[in-house]
């Protein structure tokens, strides 16, 4: 009796470490359609990726940077024009 016990414990076991990996391997599959689905959907909406997002924020910012540079200059070019009509 100890013996079929033993073994039917063992097929029990057995069928449980099965069904956990058939487990595993179902959730790998929806988390692979979910992911393909969310791709597809973000695809359709035209949205930028990550990459394409941080690109343009820096160019925004480096244009910003020159913008401020160019202001500057714009600045002493007109005061330095406004100083040259008051000598006239």
């Amino acid at each position: 009796m100890t013996q079929t016990n033993n073994r039917l414990l063992d097929e029990f076991a057995k069928l449980m470490t099965d069904a956990a990996g058939a487990a595993q391997g179902v959730q790998r599959e929806v988390q692979t359609l979910m992911r393909s689905q969310g791709e597809r959907i973000l695809r359709d909406m035209d949205v930028v990726s990550r990459e394409e997002f941080e690109a343009v924020k820096a160019m925004a910012a480096k244009a910003r940077e020159e913008n401020d540079v160019l202001m500057a200059r714009l600045s002493a070019l007109e005061a330095e024009i406004r100083g040259l009509q008051a000598r006239r």
